[in-house]
């Protein structure tokens, strides 16, 4: 194993990704299947149903041509993992059997002092509940179930009886008081500050990657009607952003290829305890579209497991519209006795928990189960609500073969026939379509087209670079022509060009990569024609040309001087030629 202690040069960056092979590195986070000399495979960073992410062998780069997601193999680690590039590089660098000696909390980052505020806070939380202060806190986990190991593992801590404990750490530790309130950890007094967690037991909030970004206190030893309460969002803690125990999660459901979506952090704790790790929660909050992508980058064979209750039934009737909206059809376990996971193992045990787990209902019959409610099904008025009801969440799926075993259950239950039910789902799909307006399609010049295919191909080939250089068109995109100031730069530095590589000199540059990745979305042929791009380059120095001359026939039109008129005149003539002469130039 190769160790390197010194900070990362482009070089290194640029070897390291030589290292290991992106359709490698990428079909170990999703299924990919050959097309061509590409491979394909649906994209996790938007509500993708069918493939439409390319990753390509040959230029180590990756696109999607419906939500223009792309880049190299650094690219898709730091998206799909949430994490910085430097630790994108540490992860491809340790897959290639490379060590880098590199100490992260060295990078500049905006919001480090709330993040180090946060990570002492953990240090001192979890002191406090360790001392002879937090015996009574610790006996209050124990019983209910949650053991010292499930106290460190979670780094659940304790804030003491005292109002300013931690605030005169802060202060006394040297961070500003403006950004130790941002952190929502201490707040304004009349007379100074003061703590904003008092004798409660502490659960940090991990961000996806593992850091510390926020709080929630329970009440353990006096009775309250908000027994927990959450830190305020900040710039590093937006609740609908994130899912609990994420970070810890990701490898184990890898493994166990199921991910259990639960609704709080006590119902991860206890499932952990009992040695459940492929498991994360929302943390009792409606389900945002950012966390189900977060849940479909993990695994697209989802167990939703909330509470259950009447809040925990319409969470889970919710939380499948949710994924079925990014192509996801979840199983659901519902626990009887209005019972959360938590409550459910401590009185039923764990293998009563897992044997539910191993036979958890699919996401229509649950549907069919939950659309059930407060209809008497003898009543024909009823059954037909029922009937258009089941039919209006069968249209919210793509999985032809799922429908036509939903329909023939919906047939059975209601006795009506097959046929009239697929009938009637038509027709309803019919609607639909007929409702979508049809996407307007912008022609393209023939010099966008010169334009677009002349960088697209610079962006790989040096021949074209060199060509480009030699002829010096005029590009009249402003994007496209700063791109190509920008590649013409870089060739010079490294005498050499690769996509894959450019891709991380500009990763601090948004507007270039945007271009880039504009232009990867066209999806041109690999095969390199260089007479397709000498007639490029010459229709674009004609046009130029051209323009020239339409500004010389405007400005003798207002000029009534007999000379300059001849004198332009010539100048048309000469350009006449010029024009001529690019475009018989082979």
């Amino acid at each position: 194993m190769q160790t390197n202690s010194y900070l990362l040069t482009e070089d290194k960056i640029n070897e390291i990704r030589k290292s290991v092979d992106i359709v490698d590195i990428i079909s170990g986070y999703l299924p990919l299947t050959t097309r061509g000399k590409n491979f394909f495979g649906v994209c996790p960073f938007h509500s993708d149903h069918s493939p439409s992410m390319s990753v390509s062998k040959e230029r180590q780069i990756y696109t999607c041509f419906s939500c223009g997601a792309s880049g190299n193999v650094f690219n898709f680690v730091m998206d799909y993992e949430n994490i910085n590039f430097t630790s994108a590089v540490k992860l491809i660098a340790s897959k290639a059997g490379i060590f880098l000696d590199i100490n992260e909390k060295n990078t500049n980052d905006k919001n480090k002092e709330l993040y180090d505020i946060f990570e002492l806070t953990q240090k001192f939380y979890s002191n406090n509940i360790n001392t002879n202060y937090g015996k009574e806190a610790k006996e209050y986990l124990n019983k209910r179930s949650i053991n010292n190991e499930a106290v460190k593992e979670f780094g659940i801590g304790l804030s003491l009886n005292k109002n300013d404990l931690l605030t005169n750490l802060l202060i006394n530790k040297n961070y500003k008081t403006d950004v130790a309130i941002k952190t929502g950890l201490i707040m304004k007094r009349e007379n100074g500050h003061t703590d904003t967690y008092v004798n409660r037991i502490m659960f940090p909030l991990f961000d996806l990657t593992g850091k510390i970004v926020g709080y929630s206190g329970r009440v353990y030893n006096t009775d309250s009607k908000s027994k927990y309460f959450n830190i305020k969002e900040t710039e590093i803690f937006k609740k609908g952003e994130l899912l609990y125990n994420y970070h810890k999660a990701k490898d184990n459901v890898r493994k166990e290829n199921q991910l259990i979506v639960v609704e709080g952090f006590m119902d991860v704790i206890r499932l952990y305890t009992v040695g459940i790790t492929n498991v994360v929660a929302t943390m009792g909050t409606a389900v945002t579209k950012s966390q189900a992508l977060l849940m479909k980058r993990l695994s697209n064979n989802i167990i939703l497991c909330f509470d259950g209750d009447d809040a925990g039934n319409d969470a889970t009737n919710s939380c499948i519209d949710d994924l079925n909206k990014i192509g996801i059809i979840p199983k659901v376990v519902r626990l009887e006795n209005n019972l959360d996971p938590d409550e459910y193992i401590i009185k039923q045990g764990k293998q009563k928990f897992i044997e539910k787990l191993n036979n958890p209902i699919n996401a229509m019959d649950y549907k069919m189960s939950y659309l059930k409610k407060e209809k008497e099904l003898s009543n024909n008025l009823d059954m037909s609500k029922y009937v258009d009801e089941v039919l209006k969440e069968l249209l919210k799926i793509e999985n032809d073969t799922y429908i036509e075993l939903s329909l023939k259950k919906l047939s059975q239950e209601s006795g009506l026939e097959l046929d009239y039910l697929r009938n009637k789902i038509n027709k309803k799909e019919a609607k639909i379509i007929k409702k979508v307006e049809p996407k307007i399609i912008l022609k393209q010049n023939k010099y966008d087209v010169a334009e677009q295919s002349l960088i697209y191909y610079m962006l790989s080939n040096k021949e074209v670079i060199k060509l480009y250089n030699k002829k010096n068109p005029y590009i009249s995109n402003e994007n496209y022509r700063k791109l190509a100031r920008e590649i013409n730069m870089y060739y010079k530095d490294y005498g050499n060009i690769e996509i894959a590589d450019l891709m991380t000199y500009f990763k601090d540059n948004e507007t270039i990569l945007k271009t880039i990745n504009e232009l990867l979305k066209l999806n041109k042929k690999e095969d390199l024609n260089i007479e397709e791009i000498n007639d490029y380059i010459n229709l674009l120095k004609a046009k130029t040309i051209d323009d020239q001359i339409k500004e010389i026939q405007g400005n003798i039109k207002n000029e009534n001087d007999i000379n300059k008129k001849t004198e332009m005149l010539q100048k048309i003539i000469e350009y006449k030629k010029m024009k001529n002469g690019e475009e018989n130039n082979d």
